[in-house]
């Protein structure tokens, strides 16, 4: 094993993760803007394309799995809940698992406009340079997934 692949010693790991968390904050941000510019013209808030997105990729959730998949308190997510229903964008099933707390599912309307935001977010998406290999991002997801792990400790409520 040649030193690139080698383990790093926790004192250097957490000098070089300082520096992926430092390009995070910005990304996020940047990326957020964006999408709060694409979104405009649909009508649709970060936060409420936050759940038609997870809708759309898990079928339907109670608002408690929302708020532990997104990382989000409760309460926010029901909130984005509230308007998306508001807009037509999600509906209320019954819980067979539970019999106070529904199922959010996406509405006809939600289904549509949330395919709609994916597909122009993928074409963007494309645009990406720097010849990036599949190993690469297979890191890249790896070691964010890590850190979002180190703070699952975190109290979001």
């Amino acid at each position: 094993m040649n030193d690139v692949d080698r383990p790093l010693p926790p004192d250097e790991l957490a000098g070089r993760l300082t520096a992926v968390y430092d390009l995070v904050g910005p990304l996020y941000r940047r990326a957020q803007r964006s999408v709060e510019q694409g979104l405009t013209a649909d009508g649709l808030s970060v936060g409420v394309r936050a759940v038609l997105t997870l809708l759309h990729g898990n079928g339907p959730m109670t608002v408690p799995q929302m708020g532990r998949a997104q990382a989000i308190s409760r309460q926010f997510v029901q909130r984005m809940v509230n308007d998306a229903a508001a807009q037509g964008l999600v509906e209320s099933i019954p819980n067979p698992a539970h019999r106070r707390s529904s199922l959010i599912r996406l509405a006809p309307r939600g289904r549509a406009v949330v395919t709609a935001v994916l597909e122009r977010e993928h074409r963007l998406l494309r645009e990406v340079g720097g010849d990036l290999t599949d190993a690469e991002v297979t890191t890249c997801v790896r070691v964010l997934g890590e850190l979002l792990k180190a703070l699952d400790h975190v109290d979001l409520d």
